[in-house]
């Protein structure tokens, strides 16, 4: 039908730019950890301490309890952030952002300024927050 000039573009975006656009953006925030990675609406990003490279291993109800923080284009520093240290990986067929080589995740009961689970055990390993400079902070 001429309603459907766009294959592909499943219900998302609005811009237009279907995989050309910017993609989620990582900024430093404070906290009483220092600073660390947050989305740019303040929520706080976790790695893994399984995962000793940046292959996921968090899948099913792992990734229901923590949701991987993807990202639709190239990943965006914000400020206090390293641009050279941002990179994706696959998950599951999305991109799931890293930074310095650990994938990033939300824990999903957390709102925008909250840091709940530091130092959590679960699902294998402890979920940390991350500093400005790479490393996950114990």
């Amino acid at each position: 039908g001429a309603s459907e000039q766009k294959p592909g573009t499943g219900g998302g975006g609005g811009d237009g730019q279907a995989g050309g656009g910017p993609g989620s953006l990582v900024e430093a925030g404070d906290s009483e950890f220092g600073k660390i990675l947050t989305d740019e609406e303040g929520r706080t990003l976790y790695a893994f301490d399984k995962e000793t490279t940046d292959r996921s291993e968090c899948f099913g109800a792992c990734a229901e309890a923590w949701p991987p923080f993807y990202t639709d284009g190239e990943p965006q520093a914000g400020k206090g952030v390293d641009q050279g240290l941002l990179g994706t990986t696959d998950h599951e067929g999305k991109d799931l952002m890293t930074y310095n080589g650990h994938p990033l995740y939300y824990y999903a009961d957390e709102g925008p300024n909250e840091v709940l689970c530091q130092g959590v055990d679960e699902f294998g390993g402890l979920w940390l927050v991350v500093d400005p400079g790479g490393d996950p902070i114990q």
